[in-house]
């Protein structure tokens, strides 16, 4: 029974890293999470009340002790933690790439003068309708 256990909680590691990997922050994984906190919260208070129950279910389990189903738990949401960190991070890292972007284009922008930024767009504007390529200085 306790392979049988062991197994399950390798497949749910797998299906949850893979569920967070995949997935944005759209409603159906806020839900899935808003879901999976409640039932956390559910599971902990019950263990905080009846602590004997955990130890039943561990049993029931083939686990020696409720203490280790609550270290397996552990390391499961730990494991849950970490992929949503990353994806969150990764999001921004995003974001303020683009960010970054956009700033140093306005920026250069802003620092020409307007008769140079002139000058740029009539040459532009001048090798377009004549073929020839022209370069302000």
């Amino acid at each position: 029974m306790q392979i049988v256990v062991q197994i399950v909680l390798v497949l749910a590691v797998v299906i949850v890293s893979l569920a967070l990997m995949r997935g944005g922050s759209n409603a159906r994984h806020l839900a899935i999470r808003r879901i999976m906190l409640v039932l956390f919260a559910c599971v902990a208070a019950l263990s905080i009340f009846f602590p004997g129950l955990l130890s039943h279910v561990a049993m029931f389990f083939g686990i020696g002790r409720g203490t280790d189903l609550v270290l397996y738990g552990l390391i499961v949401s730990f494991l849950v933690f970490m992929a949503t960190t990353y994806q969150r991070f990764r999001q921004m890292e995003t974001t303020m790439t683009k960010l970054s972007r956009r700033i140093a284009l306005d920026e250069t922008n802003r620092n020409q003068s307007p008769a140079m930024a002139a000058g740029v767009i009539a040459a532009e504007v001048g090798s377009a309708t004549t073929g020839q390529t022209e370069t302000a200085e």
